[in-house]
């Protein structure tokens, strides 16, 4: 008990000027354990082969270090070639979602969020889009500010954090970001954005990660405690 009381204390004092809620998509707002990043990951592979006219293992390799290097396989691909970005986003992106259940009990969460609520996604707007509606979350975010609005400059650089607080007018000092990568929470923390990273189910609540203000494995359930603790409803 005594450690609940803690984390209410603590969720009370860095929340309590927080007007603005900031959401990753994959892996953030759809569980950790889903089909889709494996899917959109498989079909990187795929662009790279066919694009590339490279076999699946050194499609796979080119993939991994560029991500590592860059942030996104993408910005990899582009250092070294004039790639067509939206048949790149749309090719990766074209996945089955039918996997994902409507998930009523973060829409309500999020729903009575007492402020500004927005994603932001290394993803194209139209995977945001089409992801959120099969989670049943359409019509609670405010703008879905993507790859392309970053001017594909991807998170974890500080560029796309500046880009993303210029073009939507966001204190960082009163903004919260949810993340599943605790290396994209390190920037936004540098200038006063609180970070909760969300963590896979069954994972400790007392995880540490540099960036990370607070570390759950239920999205839905930490979202729902902040309203309770910081509103008067």
């Amino acid at each position: 008990m005594a450690g609940q009381a803690t984390l209410d204390a603590r969720i009370v004092a860095r929340f309590a000027s927080i007007d603005t809620y900031v959401f990753d998509l994959d892996n953030t707002l759809y569980p950790q354990g889903s089909d889709l990043w494996p899917q959109i990951d498989q079909r990187i592979t795929v662009y790279l082969m066919n694009y590339l006219g490279v076999d699946g293992l050194t499609a796979f390799a080119l993939q991994k270090y560029w991500y590592e290097r860059d942030g996104t396989s993408l910005r990899g691909l582009m250092r070294q070639y004039a790639i067509d970005v939206r048949d790149y986003l749309e090719f990766v992106h074209d996945i089955d979602r039918s996997s994902l259940a409507r998930n009523q009990r973060l829409a309500d969460a999020i729903a009575a969020l007492p402020g500004r609520r927005l994603v932001l996604t290394n993803g194209s707007k139209t995977h945001a889009e089409r992801t959120i509606a099969q989670l049943g979350l359409d019509g609670l975010f405010e703008r879905i500010f993507d790859i392309e609005a970053m001017d594909l400059v991807p998170k974890p650089n500080s560029a796309a954090y500046e880009k993303f607080f210029a073009d939507c007018a966001i204190d960082p000092s009163r903004a919260v970001l949810f993340e599943d990568l605790a290396q994209n929470l390190i920037a936004p923390q540098k200038v006063g954005m609180v970070g909760v990273l969300v963590s896979p189910p069954g994972t400790s609540h007392g995880a540490h990660a540099q960036g990370a203000d607070f570390v759950t494995n239920d999205l839905a359930g930490f979202v729902a405690r902040i309203v309770r603790l910081t509103t008067n409803t």
